[in-house]
């Protein structure tokens, strides 16, 4: 009689995790940055119609990084759920920390349930009426929740980029600021090569608390060229 092949649970997470943690490292980049103005959302993104950002609800934005076809259905599987609960109680019952927990349950269940787990991470954040009340969610493959501040990066280069935005970002500081901040970051760590990205390269979008409503808006073309140049020196 044979003896059945046996792999301890312990050793079958690890393998789901590293094999994850793999799918993860070979995307580019996302930074979310607060400020003044609202939350940024920044990705090395150049494809104009496969989107790592979107919009959720009102004041909710989402992120991501991984396989896109992955992400995508989390995407649409949360606008779903905002949009059920939204119209079955009220608008003000959904809140980022709510679409959290659900992304939490779900990529915790694929997880652990299936042979293979999700090659992503996301961010979920929701803008308040001032930086102290914004909340930035950060969901990683296995369903952990982690509370971010001030900013937070996805992706391979995730560590180094978040080093350069710890020895540049300030509370309150202006949009213009934070975006050049998370550009420079991604340009500088999200490969092995220093690199000036350009509008072309990126996608950005904001959750502007300024907004009487659809805080959400993504900047492009001129609009994001103007503020990666900053102001102009007099002549």
């Amino acid at each position: 009689m044979s003896v059945p092949f046996y792999v301890s649970p312990e050793q079958i997470m690890k393998d789901k995790a590293d094999f994850a943690r793999k799918g993860i490292a070979r995307g580019r980049s996302v930074v979310v940055v607060q400020c003044a103005q609202g939350v940024i959302f920044v990705a090395e993104n150049p494809s104009k119609a496969l989107h790592k950002i979107s919009e959720i609800y009102d004041r909710i934005g989402f992120a991501a990084v991984g396989k896109y076809n992955e992400f995508e259905n989390l995407r649409v599987a949360g606008i779903r759920l905002a949009d059920l609960r939204g119209y079955s109680y009220d608008r003000s019952d959904v809140t980022g920390r709510s679409l959290a927990n659900a992304y939490a349950q779900t990529l915790g269940s694929i997880f652990t349930e299936t042979a293979k787990p999700y090659e992503v991470e996301i961010v979920v954040a929701e803008v308040g009426a001032d930086e102290s009340a914004d909340q930035m969610y950060r969901l990683t493959f296995d369903g952990s929740v982690a509370d971010e501040r001030g900013f937070v990066a996805m992706g391979g280069s995730a560590e180094a980029i978040e080093g350069a935005m710890s020895a540049a970002w300030q509370p309150n500081q202006d949009l213009e600021t934070s975006l050049r901040q998370a550009v420079n970051a991604l340009g500088q760590h999200g490969t092995d090569e220093r690199r000036t990205l350009s509008p072309d390269d990126l996608e950005v979008a904001i959750l502007d608390r300024t907004r009487p409503r659809r805080l959400f808006h993504r900047v492009e073309g001129d609009s994001l060229a103007a503020l990666l140049q900053g102001p102009q020196a007099p002549a």
